[in-house]
């Protein structure tokens, strides 16, 4: 029987594993935020689990929604599942029949020559995507000496037919063309032309990319982080959440997201760092942390507290300014810690005034690949208001 000294470690424990596998994340006006990993493999291709077990992770990890996208030119244990693109989706839809988890079917279509690997998400039929391109996809990957633009071109247009929203994956990843070192090839703005390709992976198994980064940025793409699994996700993540695309969609279900992903209504979120357009992150982080502000007397000397209360599993770090002086933190660098009130002493008042802003940089928040998020409160300081 465990003492009551380890009762209350382990339940220490526990609870602090919950807390990292069940990250509690602030939903954004007009939108809910919801938990997404839309790549990731199982048995039906290169994976290593069945995809029930990929439901299961899901669930464990307090996500609201999948895609297992399957290589639909890899076959890795062909003489003991039969091809079909279709069943993994079927499998996972199953497991996840009546949980609180949604599963997109979609597909990994992944030549080693441009356009290299892309994710294609809603689609009806996954089987009927060609793959001309292919010599062999049993146990190896071999594709035909001459393949043509064509027969590479092919199964985009099907995932277009189809209505599919379609992303490119880790972009950089190291078997690239060396000769052809423009990661943003010819063909992928040919599939920006022709209106196919509409996102970009970011950060790919808790790895953020600068370059997807600035790709994103300068092409209008959606931004998305997934964990590309093969195996068991647990031992890569242990110590921490899952990386995962937070989506800002109208409700939870299947079409919400895709209007989501179209809208570029997205963030990243890995390790302690949300990435995300000015726009989103903004929102995210005033719904993460409220600001009020209290007026005291300190030895005959008005001072100003700032009371600021992240509700969030995320302890931000910002750098804050203001028009007084900022007590006990040099240069104003502040970490706030999760579901803590942190308070930000502004001294030198002298004279309270009606309102002032505290200015702040968050650091762990990216806007852009050169930029973090710049925000502030405006603070009432006659009731302790923000706005």
């Amino acid at each position: 029987m465990l003492s009551a000294l380890t009762q209350v470690t382990y339940a220490q424990i526990q609870e602090k594993e919950d807390i990292q596998k069940h990250p509690s994340l602030p939903d954004i006006p007009g939108y809910k935020t919801l938990k997404c990993d839309f790549h990731m493999h199982t048995v039906f291709s290169d994976g290593h689990v069945w995809p029930s077990f990929r439901v299961n992770e899901a669930l464990r990890d307090g996500l609201d929604a999948i895609s297992i996208t399957e290589h639909i030119d890899f076959e890795g244990f062909p003489d003991e599942i039969k091809r079909d693109y279709n069943k993994s989706y079927e499998i996972a839809a199953e497991a996840a029949k009546n949980k609180d988890l949604l599963v997109i079917k979609g597909v990994e279509i992944s030549p080693r020559v441009p356009p290299y690997h892309n994710n294609a998400l809603f689609l009806t039929d996954d089987n009927v995507l060609p793959i001309d391109y292919m010599k062999s996809g049993k146990k190896q990957f071999v594709m035909k000496d001459h393949m043509t633009h064509e027969e590479l071109l092919a199964p985009f247009l099907e995932a277009q037919k189809q209505g599919s929203f379609v992303s490119y994956n880790h972009p950089g990843y190291s078997w690239w063309d060396k000769k052809d070192t423009a990661i943003f090839t010819s063909f992928h703005k040919e599939l920006l032309e022709r209106k196919i390709l509409s996102g970009i992976e970011v950060a790919n198994s808790g790895v953020y990319n600068i370059i997807a980064h600035r790709l994103a940025m300068k092409y209008n793409l959606t931004m998305l982080c997934n964990t590309d699994e093969h195996y068991d996700m647990y031992p890569r993540y242990a110590k921490t959440h899952r990386p995962m695309t937070l989506v800002f969609a109208r409700d939870k279900s299947v079409a919400a997201i895709k209007e989501a992903l179209i809208a570029r209504r997205t963030a990243l979120y890995f390790d302690n760092y949300i990435v995300a357009r000015a726009s989103e992150a903004e929102a995210f982080f005033k719904a993460a942390v409220q600001a009020t502000t209290e007026r005291k007397t300190r030895n005959g000397e008005p001072i100003l507290l700032v009371h600021l209360y992240n509700n969030s599993d995320i302890p931000f770090n910002i750098k804050a300014t203001s028009d007084y002086n900022i007590e006990k933190y040099p240069l104003g660098q502040i970490s706030l810690t999760a579901h803590d009130t942190t308070t930000v002493i502004l001294k030198a008042v002298w004279k309270y005034p009606k309102e002032t802003t505290l200015k702040m940089h968050v650091t762990n928040i990216l806007v852009s690949p050169d930029e973090d998020l710049s925000t502030g409160f405006q603070l009432l300081t006659d009731d302790g208001k923000t706005r």
